[in-house]
């Protein structure tokens, strides 16, 4: 094989996709796959969605790009909705989830300055966790695994256990300026956080003047069931961050914040040159049309709870392959028996793509539109996998 001219940073699967269609994606070769994994949970409304095709395509004909030097109505109105959807007042759009996070960082770190507290810029984080690929993000991840090679590792972040009340209590310190979580932690596992963890974190940032970071760049626009995953818990976050399934497969990354936490961002403290321009806020846009039209979060919930249950079957019936279900709305993983990977790879031999999270477990992100046939499909193609295993 001839060498490629892309850096070899992906363990790539050998399969070269063309085409895609609702909940399905065609190869070069002509064999048609069943997505489970929505691009990591970006393909949220399926694969070509016609009115966010439409929208886009009638943005690109009109104005694809223009600088935040310039008023951009598509951005306004973007920040608008999703102020009026959620906690926040205020909306800084970028590229990506690590972009979205490290603004969260800087805003943090910011806050706590014109607060007259400079030396409060350590962000408290959580193994298993997940931020993003840039030296910041990796910093605040803090596994081992994702550090190794790139240090010294940036300053300014403490890593403690989920769930470890002491251990947070212990890290917390008059450098500290916020707590950063995910409301599940998805790539190190699919590990919703423990009842009642995130109302104490809230209770801990509010005693100690502390900003409340929720990382919902894989948990938000509906993919637990709500439009924001923290919403099932009836904690209000200071910042949160998403992208992934907000473009729907435009990048595009947002920080949403509250009046207070985001005031302190002033002209010139953050910018991005590309961050909501034109062609990724028109995606956004059509994106929360669907997203906000009655019914849609209903229907997410009763598919997710289809799946579950499903899923559940597949593992009494399957338990050496499998040990158990765990996750939120159509956030699910498998824990496996065998090798995880060895599960991917059965799985895209018949027909099913999966993707790998930490703690030998398989993610299950479909498009958030799927339908009753094709949870049946899924869960056939997993059966045969069960068989193939087995054997």
């Amino acid at each position: 094989m001839l060498m490629s001219a892309v850096l070899p940073t992906y363990a790539r699967a050998d399969v070269a996709f063309v085409k895609g269609e609702g909940c399905y994606l065609h190869a070069s070769d002509g064999r048609r796959y069943l997505d489970f994994t929505s691009g990591i949970a970006v393909a949220s409304l399926g694969h070509c969605h016609p009115h966010v095709v439409e929208e886009v395509r009638r943005q690109a004909g009109t104005l694809m790009h223009c600088s935040n030097l310039f008023v951009i109505p598509g951005q306004e109105r973007l920040a608008e909705r999703l102020c009026a959807r959620t906690f926040a007042d205020y909306v800084f759009f970028a590229n990506s989830g690590a972009e979205a996070n490290e603004c969260a960082i800087k805003m943090a770190r910011r806050y706590q300055h014109v607060k007259g507290h400079p030396e409060r810029f350590r962000i408290i984080t959580f193994e298993n966790a997940f931020h993003g690929r840039t030296l910041a993000t990796i910093a605040a991840t803090g596994q081992e695994k994702i550090l190794h090679g790139f240090g010294p590792k940036v300053d300014g972040f403490d890593t403690v256990p989920v769930g470890d009340l002491a251990a947070l209590k212990q890290a917390i310190t008059n450098e500290t300026a916020a707590l950063m979580v995910e409301p599940v932690q998805a790539e190190g596992g699919v590990h919703p956080l423990p009842g009642g963890f995130l109302a104490e974190l809230r209770r801990l940032c509010d005693q100690h003047g502390l900003l409340l970071i929720l990382d919902e760049v894989q948990t938000g626009m509906c993919r637990t069931g709500k439009f924001l995953a923290h919403e099932w818990t009836g904690v209000t976050p200071d910042i949160a961050t998403l992208a992934k399934a907000l473009g729907n497969g435009l990048p595009i990354g947002a920080c949403l914040a509250t009046k207070a936490a985001g005031e302190p961002m002033t002209k010139g403290s953050h910018g991005s040159t590309f961050g909501g321009n034109p062609m990724a806020v028109a995606a956004g846009n059509a994106v929360l049309d669907v997203m906000l039209a009655p019914g849609f979060l209903d229907q997410v919930w009763a598919t997710a709870d289809k799946l579950r249950r499903r899923a559940e079957q597949l593992c009494t019936r399957n338990d050496t392959v499998f040990e158990d279900v765990r996750g939120q709305g159509l956030l699910l993983g498998l824990k496996c028996r065998k090798p995880n990977t060895e599960v991917v790879d059965a799985a895209r031999r018949h027909g099913l793509l999966l993707v790998a999270a930490g703690d030998n477990v398989v993610r299950l992100l479909p498009p958030l539109v799927l339908d009753e046939p094709q949870i049946e499909e899924a869960m056939g193609a997993l059966e045969n996998v069960c068989r193939e295993m087995a054997a």
